[in-house]
């Protein structure tokens, strides 16, 4: 068995025939002369932008004691290492691309796409998965970010950007959303109507008074027509919940990133709130930022009044201040039918009570939903 070695480099024809020139003391001018060839012609070939033909290769063993094959196969060498070059190249440049449009290597982590080592392959999962035709498009999906709608940070904005900016976050969530578009469109839903989805809200807030009554809120919006999915946050996303219409069936999605009851449960009705209000488009929510927007203020507002009465919370804070005992908060709690850290986080929101404080009522909420974790 023979091994056959390839250089590393392979080293250009021009090079050589110089080196050759230089042994003997010949000008260019020179080999010109003896081949009866143009000047320019021997300085093309030295400076590799003309390539050696299998009559000049002749010509030149015949003027400097060489082979023909000699210099066809230097020619032949020079021109496929520089073949593998442009292509490697261009391999590069389209796993870039492809590494730009999302995060490859976390989608394959998660199985939403395959592992392979061929890149037409890889080329063909991501845009099967983006839901484009080619790298070159761009993913179409309209997105309305959506920051601070939460218990922490009740304000928000919508921002309408588009994935030919090529920003990595702008387009992770991108890819987060296309990944709730496919569970959702497997799901089988009922009939969607906006009046009874509204009508539904007292309903669907009788389980948020015990933690593990979370588990029935999924199948409640899914006879609702009302998709529901959690599908956890891609890396330096930070988002916590969506909002958006896949043909005329709202979906929410959240991620859970704060596996907490107050946070569910705010972010799951802040979501119902731009559904009720006839929001349109997507938002995405972030906890963890502020910013102002009328339909982000409008679903806030929709989510605190539907939680916990703004009344009766007035009275509490009033009577109760400064000091929130957890006996108080749980008492209050079950007088508004609200688990406990409900209570908690509005309290701790409002700056009544500071965060670090009583936190073994903000429950963990992931246990009840394993059933509807898509990662």
């Amino acid at each position: 068995m023979s091994n056959t070695l390839t250089p590393a480099r392979a080293i250009s024809p021009g090079r050589i025939l110089q080196r050759e020139l230089d042994a003997r003391a010949w000008t260019q001018k020179d080999l010109a002369e003896i081949t009866n060839r143009p000047a320019q012609t021997i300085n093309e070939i030295i400076k590799g932008t003309k390539q050696i033909t299998p009559e000049t290769a002749r010509e030149l063993s015949a003027a400097l004691g060489t082979t023909a094959e000699f210099w066809t196969n230097l020619e032949t060498n020079y021109r496929l290492n520089l073949a593998k070059k442009k292509q490697k190249e261009e391999e590069i440049e389209r796993r870039s691309r492809l590494y730009t449009l999302a995060p490859i290597s976390e989608l394959i982590k998660r199985g939403w796409i395959k592992s392979t080592e061929s890149l037409d392959e890889l080329e063909q999962s991501v845009c099967q998965f983006l839901g484009i035709k080619s790298p070159q498009e761009s993913t179409q999906f309209s997105v309305n970010f959506r920051k601070g709608a939460s218990p922490e940070s009740n304000s928000g904005a919508c921002v309408a950007r588009h994935s030919e900016m090529l920003e990595p976050e702008h387009n992770a969530k991108i890819a987060w959303c296309k990944r709730v578009e496919q569970v959702g469109s497997k799901q089988t839903l009922g009939e969607f109507q906006l009046d009874k989805l509204t009508e539904a809200i007292p309903n669907i807030l009788s389980c948020a008074e015990k933690e593990e009554d979370v588990a029935h809120v999924p199948q409640m919006l899914i006879d609702l027509g009302v998709h529901f999915a959690i599908v956890p946050h891609l890396n330096k996303t930070y988002l916590d919940g969506a909002a958006f219409y896949l043909g005329n069936h709202p979906v929410i999605a959240l991620t859970l990133r704060h596996n907490r009851i107050d946070c569910f449960w705010f972010s799951l009705m802040h979501e119902l709130g731009h559904i009720v209000a006839g929001h349109r488009g997507v938002y995405l929510d972030n906890l963890d930022e502020l910013e102002k927007n009328s339909e982000e203020e409008e679903a806030n507002q929709l989510a605190r009044n539907w939680l916990i009465d703004e009344q009766a919370l007035n009275s509490f804070v009033v009577e109760t201040q400064p000091k929130f005992s957890k006996k108080a908060i749980t008492n209050f709690a079950q007088a508004q039918k609200r688990h406990p850290g409900i209570i908690l986080g509005r309290l701790q929101h409002e700056n009544l009570v500071p965060y670090q404080n009583l936190r073994v009522l903000l429950t963990k909420v992931k246990p009840f939903l394993s059933d509807w974790i898509y990662d």
